[in-house]
């Protein structure tokens, strides 16, 4: 056994109200500055609807994530390392701009400087890529603007594998947002199909992060991503990717998208796993078992066993005990009401989902009847206006039975819960009902409704051996001053290596080449330099 700790995070779908603060103050403090006015690190998605970038779901498309090998091995869907090498400098499997879509601002200085006359001036939109006028045709949510159209249903990856008459009644039925970030998975396939070597997993925290002076713009993580949450920076030729907040996280302060969620359905805490098992549980032949698979990865804080093993391992004790107290633990593996994202792609995600039920609350009162009623309440988990399928095509690889259960524990909470609001006579037989007591039911209605800031944030601060004068202990998360890896200052690209102005021999004006590499002068001759890592001096 070989325990490893993981910062990981806990959506709850029912509290989500699509406002996109959590996507507007995540580009604000990262992607705010030339090369990245696409890209949303944080965003939400309407469901049904294509997301964001369009059908990336669709991994017979895209090639993302992994798939089983002929020998029942892990192989990532884009191929092996000869595939990989032959689509290096043309990728038919990687998303373009029009996938995404082309961002614009407003021509604001027509409105100031024009001169007067009969006609209002109008502020034309305008693209960020080359300023040229443009038309609006997509944006980052726009199956939210087309109201659950038909045209834009018919293109969702999940609802295509549904029969036609769930489509048609889904078109009437209702929307739920899903808001997405990095999975920060145990089983990256970024990490694995980078050919330098860039993308990394950290082993204190488990965040995926890309080494910005190792990355070579080859852009094999975007398309090995199969959520398509690596965005590639025109400006530096880069990679760049949701880093978790990492100085917050470091400095035991919660990610800014959980920060600043108005509808507070974000909850932090560490998990402990088995890292021996990662592999094969990512490996289960049949795609349904990947959720208990996964379940079974994740290890007890509070088994002695557990912890001397973490101990050995080098996990300070108080992350063993942040691990104890964590609400993504109890919502993952005691409550069984969180369920990770698409678990087909084999990458094992750590941003894990609460699925939604108001739906069938309104639709029973609606229709004249009580919906709260346990009894009628139960009997309708089978007919919600959402199917069961469709959440377990995204939550669960079409096994409808883990998200009916965690619909179930959640109804069972209502129910109970409105017995003790209305003075009502409690009845066991609510929480006996989805193997739960009056207690543990109680304790998770105070997590998913009333839980403080303190106990859903429950982060450790980083364990660092030496301080040291450039890194004082109350020193706090480097976004909050200047210098910081935050977007804050006209030189705030610099925090993220923008490459040096290339000689005519292909190398940065200090002779590094930290940026792209200039092939057109490139004599064919030999390996120029930048095109991968320089071991020597990594080794130095």
């Amino acid at each position: 056994m070989r325990v490893m700790s993981q910062i990981a995070m806990v959506m709850n779908l029912d509290k989500c109200i699509g406002c996109h603060t959590c996507s507007v103050t995540c580009k604000q403090t990262w992607t705010n500055r030339e090369g990245t006015e696409y890209a949303w690190f944080n965003n939400v998605e309407t469901r049904p609807g294509q997301g964001y970038p369009r059908g990336y779901e669709d991994q017979e498309k895209w090639k993302g994530g992994w798939r089983l090998g002929a020998r029942g091995g892990l192989v990532p869907r884009s191929g092996g390392r000869a595939r990989r090498l032959a689509r290096l400098f043309a990728n038919p499997e990687l998303p373009s701009l029009k996938d995404y879509y082309e961002p614009w601002t407003y021509d604001y200085e027509t409105l100031i400087s024009a001169p007067l006359g009969d006609d209002l001036p109008t502020a034309r939109p305008r693209s960020l890529v080359d300023g040229r006028p443009t038309a609006v045709t997509w944006g980052p949510n726009w199956d939210d603007s087309l109201g659950g159209g038909p045209d834009a249903l018919a293109k969702d990856p999940v609802l295509r594998s549904m029969s036609e008459r769930v489509r048609l009644e889904y078109e009437q039925a209702f929307m739920f947002h899903l808001p997405r970030i990095c999975e920060h998975c145990l089983n990256p396939s970024c990490v694995a199909v980078c050919p330098s070597g860039a993308l990394y997993k950290r082993i204190e925290d488990g965040i995926v992060l890309v080494d910005q002076d190792r990355c070579r713009g080859w852009r094999m993580c975007v398309s090995g991503c199969p959520y398509k949450k690596v965005y590639f920076n025109h400006a530096t030729g880069k990679a760049e990717k949701c880093t978790l907040c990492y100085p917050r996280v470091e400095a035991g302060e919660p990610t800014v998208c959980s920060e600043t969620c108005v509808g507070r359905l974000r909850y932090l805490g560490v998990m402990l796993y088995d890292a021996d098992k990662v592999g094969e549980a990512a490996a289960v032949p049949d795609e349904r078992d990947l959720y208990q698979a996964q379940l079974s990865c994740f290890l007890d804080p509070w088994d002695p066993v557990v912890v001397r093993a973490a101990e050995e391992s080098g996990i300070p004790h108080d992350w063993i005990t942040a691990a104890r107290r964590s609400p993504v633990r109890d919502l993952i593996t005691t409550y069984r009401i969180a369920l990770p994202l698409h678990p087909e792609y084999r990458t094992l995600p750590m941003v894990w989902y609460v699925p939604p039920l108001s739906p069938v609350v309104e639709a029973l009162t609606r229709d004249g009847h009580d919906g709260e009623h346990p009894a009628v309440l139960f009997g309708a988990i089978d007919s919600l206006r959402i199917p069961l399928g469709y959440l377990a095509g995204l939550f669960t690889a079409g096994d409808t039975a883990p998200v009916e259960a965690a619909l179930c524990r959640l109804a069972a909470m209502r129910a109970h819960m409105r017995r003790i609001n209305l003075g009502e006579e409690r009845d066991p037989a609510i929480a006996a009902a989805v193997g739960m007591d009056e207690r543990s039911i109680e304790a998770m209605y105070r997590l998913l409704a009333v839980a403080k800031y303190e106990d859903r944030y429950v982060i450790p601060t980083t364990y660092v051996t030496d301080t040291g004068p450039d890194r004082p202990a109350d020193a706090g998360c480097s976004l909050d001053r200047d210098g910081g890896p935050g977007m804050y200052g006209a030189h705030a690209g610099e925090a993220f290596h923008a490459p040096p102005v290339p000689s005519a021999a292909g190398g940065g004006a200090d002779g590094t080449l930290r940026g792209r590499v200039n092939l057109l002068g490139w004599n064919g001759r030999g390996r120029p330099r930048g095109l991968f890592p320089d071991r020597k001096a990594d080794a130095r």
